[in-house]
């Protein structure tokens, strides 16, 4: 059995919990009960709808299988508080066994379809997970052999058991069966008075996000069941969700943006419909847009670019229900930002926030100019946020400065991570958030930067020193720097200045080929590869990256287009 999580979390102080319960942001009831309640209230109403395989779930279906799975999963042995990473596509499967977890008091570890062994091993050794559920096969990557080998290894090391869940039609020997574990109930009222029973307390953690940070290997952010149900219930307000709503999810479902923001569950606790698509490609989602009658949906700045290129070819016809289209994960150009009303016809919302915690919407009613160029405010009347200089003291207004923040669904802290913690969060718990913004005289946040070393691909975090530390295996790397390189579809990539030891040379295909070898994310591969004889240095003798990245800015913009 796992250690508990309540041994290393970092909780809100109990007056400032109290006066959170008092102005009604913490509802003090767990999340699964929170959804079973919709479903008691919207039974035959649509709830989940599968666009990849035609399956459609109605609230009370979706209720009953989620409560079937988590009987299943305490069947198999795992207990209330027991960790399960979940790296599975945009499927039914993915809801279902998110929405038993939740009510099993089963905690998952949200991982990505993207990441590999490096990310996996490290969650799952982080959380002291005791379960997996992967894929078989997503876009020719056998999920289910690594799982396997993942397994052999914890098992090993522990001797405790070690569930591999396995989603797809080929389950090998070793594997259990998500679509059966997630299939229709037996017994729908057995399963929930057993639920019922069992339902986690309300301040427990419900679920781990994973941070973008800096320091390599991304950290573990302990939501728990009061702070994320504000958090999805509080941003469907925002965005005008309600019964009536369908929402569409085609980025990524286990980040937190599809996921709460409000997501798939923002969605489910308004009563309203969840459309689930692999990816954002135009093309297929535009048809689904139009199939489904979906009203909003949630994309980055990249996606944003795509959807206007297709439109501007092919027309905005397949989007006449959408009424709200999200922009988020990284910061939208005004350029953009000003096309998506008039050529996509649907209202935006820019969206700024993070996975610990601080959103920031532009409000549905906004004039356009603030719509389409700043980033929102804070959605909680009790957000706390300061902007602040490099001595930690607050800037004046409309000047840039270094964003801290705190409230009633930011953390204060990560999870297992007193080093980080010592640098991300203030002794009196304002997170550190490495944003570098201004704010407008109406409060509008605008996003101008980064204070960390982060590269931002399209919405995922990229820590420059995690890439720096697999280069540097390579014997003919001498030295080398990370840096964002700024791209018009993805906002940035990842560049490499390299200085190679003396009669060596080194290749940028040798450099991703050796980073895919120990199974590293393909998103964090270099894309860019400058060869120097010795990098730029500040006055104290440190590798001088915002020298390198206007050199970088200075190379692209002198290349041909």
């Amino acid at each position: 059995m796992p250690s508990p999580i309540s041994e290393h979390i970092v909780p809100w102080p109990a007056d400032v919990a109290e006066d959170y319960v008092g102005k009604g942001y913490w509802a003090g009831v767990p999340l699964g009960t929170l959804l079973r309640e919709v479903a008691d209230r919207h039974p035959e109403t649509p709830a989940v709808v599968d666009a990849a395989v035609g399956l459609r779930l109605s609230h009370r279906e979706l209720a009953e299988r989620a409560d079937a799975a988590a009987a299943r999963l305490l069947d198999l042995g795992m207990e209330p508080g027991e960790r399960i990473v979940v790296q599975l596509g945009n499927g039914w499967e993915f809801v279902v066994l998110t929405l038993a977890c939740l009510r099993a008091g089963i905690v998952p570890v949200m991982a990505l379809p993207a990441h590999r062994r490096t990310e996996l091993a490290h969650l799952a050794r982080h959380a002291e997970a005791t379960a997996v559920a992967v894929p078989d096969v997503l876009r020719d990557f056998d999920h289910q052999a690594l799982a396997h080998e993942l397994a052999d290894d914890v098992r090993s090391v522990t001797g405790a058991p070690w569930h591999v869940l396995v989603c797809g039609d080929r389950v090998a020997p070793g594997g259990i069966d998500l679509r059966a574990l997630c299939g229709p109930a037996e017994d729908p009222e057995a399963d929930r008075a057993r639920l019922d029973a069992l339902a986690p307390g309300s301040r427990e953690v419900a679920l781990f996000l994973l941070s973008g940070g800096t320091t390599g290997l991304p950290k573990l952010i302990a939501r728990t069941h009061d702070d994320y149900a504000y958090n999805a219930r509080r941003s469907a307000q925002m965005a005008g969700v309600g019964p009536d709503t369908v929402y569409l999810v085609s980025l990524p479902a286990g980040h937190n943006f599809p996921l709460a923001c409000p997501g798939i569950l923002g969605a489910l606790l308004a009563g309203g419909r969840v459309v689930l698509l692999p990816s954002p490609e135009p093309a297929r989602a535009f048809a689904t847009v139009a199939a489904e009658g979906v009203t909003h949906t949630a994309v980055v700045p990249a996606v944003a670019g795509r959807w206007l290129d297709h439109a501007a070819e092919h027309g905005p016809d397949e989007l006449a229900s959408l009424r709200v289209l999200q922009v988020g994960g990284a910061r939208l150009a005004d350029e953009l930002a000003r096309k998506i009303r008039p050529v996509l016809g649907c209202t935006l919302q820019q969206v700024f926030g993070m996975a610990e915690g601080l959103l920031n919407f532009t409000r549905l009613d906004d004039p356009d100019e603030v719509v389409c160029t700043t980033q929102g405010r804070p959605m909680c009347p009790d957000d706390e946020v300061r902007l602040v200089d490099e001595l930690g003291r607050d800037v004046p207004e409309g000047e840039v400065g270094s964003l801290l923040t705190r409230g009633p669904y930011t953390p204060r802290g990560y999870y297992r991570a007193a080093e980080q913690n010592a640098r991300a969060f203030t002794a009196d718990g304002w997170y550190r958030s490495g944003d570098i913004c201004r704010r407008t005289p109406e409060g509008n946040l605008v996003v101008e930067g980064r204070d960390k070393d982060m590269i931002n691909r399209g919405g995922e975090k990229i820590s420059a020193e995690e890439v720096e530390n697999l280069v540097y295996q390579l014997p003919a790397v001498a030295q080398v720097a990370a840096v964002a390189m700024p791209d018009r579809e993805l906002g940035e990539r990842v560049c490499l200045y390299v200085v190679p030891r003396t009669a060596s040379t080194v290749t940028l295909e040798e450099i991703r080929a050796a980073m895919e070898s120990v199974g590293v994310a393909r998103f964090k591969l270099p894309e860019h590869l400058v060869l120097v004889d010795e990098l730029a240095t500040t006055k104290v003798g440190k590798i001088d990256k915002k020298a390198l990245r206007a050199d970088i800015a200075e190379r692209l913009s002198g290349a041909p287009a």
